[in-house]
C-alpha cells in the first residue's frame, strides 16, 4: 500500500513538473528554402510512452546513464568526448542562456525584428539539424572577416550593423543576438562573439546560449529535423518580411 502511493505521488509530480511553457510550446513562424511560411510549435515534446517513467537512481543513472528497461523514445545518446568545456560566462554583460531563456528569447523574436536566432557552426552542420527560426551565420566568416569579406558585410546588413565610407561600423541599429552552436563543449559560438567584440558590437546586446544543439536536444526540444523542415541559409520569417 505504501509503495502504491509513493508511486502515485512520484507520477503526480512528474505530471505537476509539465506545466511550464515549455510543455505548451512557443509558436514559431520559419520559412523554408522555397519561401512558404510554415507555422511550428517548438516545445519540450515528451513521448507518451515517457511520461509516466519515474525519476530514480535505476532508471537515470544505471550503465550508460539510461536503465535497458526504458524505451528507447526516451533516451538518447550523445558524444561526449571531443571539445573542450566552456565556462558559465564569457562577459560580464553577456547574459548566458538555458533553454527557458531561449524559448522566451524565440516567443519575443517573432514580434520583434529587431532579434536574432544565431546558428554559428558551419552550413553544412545547420542544415542537417538546428532550433527552427535560426539563421546561420558560421562562425568563420567573423574569425575569418578578411578572408570572407562579402558574407562577413552580408551578415553585418542582416545584423542591423552598417560600414561607413572610414570603414567603420555603425551599431545604432544593431540588433539583439542570441548565438549557439553544437554544446557546452563546442568553441564556435564562442568564436563568433570574440570576433563580435573585437568589431566592438554592444556586449549588452549579446546573448550565449551555452549548451547548444547537444542540450538542446537532450531536453527534448523541437529541431528542424524533429519537424521534417528544410532550412534555409540566412532565412527567418522576420527577415522575409522586409
Amino acid at each position: 500500500m505504501i509503495l502504491k502511493i509513493l508511486t502515485i505521488l512520484c507520477i503526480c509530480t512528474i505530471l505537476y513538473a509539465r506545466t511550464g511553457f515549455e510543455y505548451a510550446g512557443i509558436p514559431i513562424k520559419i520559412v523554408d528554402a522555397k519561401g512558404k511560411v510554415t507555422d511550428i510549435i517548438v516545445k519540450r515534446d515528451i513521448p507518451d510512452v515517457c511520461k509516466n517513467i519515474p525519476i530514480n537512481n535505476k532508471v537515470v543513472w544505471t550503465g550508460n546513464y539510461a536503465s535497458s528497461e526504458i524505451p528507447e523514445a526516451c533516451k538518447s545518446t550523445f558524444v561526449h568526448t571531443t571539445g573542450k568545456l566552456l565556462p558559465m560566462h564569457l562577459h560580464e554583460e553577456i547574459d548566458t542562456y538555458g533553454e527557458l531563456e531561449v524559448l522566451s528569447f524565440m516567443k519575443e523574436m517573432q514580434k520583434n525584428d529587431k532579434m536574432l536566432l544565431i546558428d554559428s557552426r558551419k552550413q553544412s552542420w545547420y542544415d542537417y539539424r538546428t532550433i527552427p527560426g535560426a539563421i546561420n551565420m558560421p562562425f568563420h566568416h567573423f574569425k575569418e572577416r578578411d578572408a570572407f569579406e562579402f558574407e562577413f558585410e552580408h551578415e553585418l546588413f542582416l545584423l542591423g550593423v552598417t560600414i561607413n565610407k572610414e570603414n567603420k561600423y555603425n551599431f545604432k541599429n544593431a540588433k539583439t543576438i542570441a548565438i549557439f552552436c553544437n554544446g557546452p563543449w563546442c568553441s564556435q559560438s564562442v568564436a563568433m562573439i570574440n570576433a563580435l567584440l573585437e568589431i566592438d558590437y554592444p556586449a549588452e546586446k549579446i546573448k550565449w546560449y551555452r549548451g547548444g544543439m547537444q542540450d538542446w536536444l537532450s531536453a527534448g526540444m523541437t529541431s528542424t529535423r524533429s519537424v521534417n523542415l528544410s532550412t534555409d541559409k540566412h532565412t527567418s520569417h522576420n527577415e522575409k518580411k522586409r
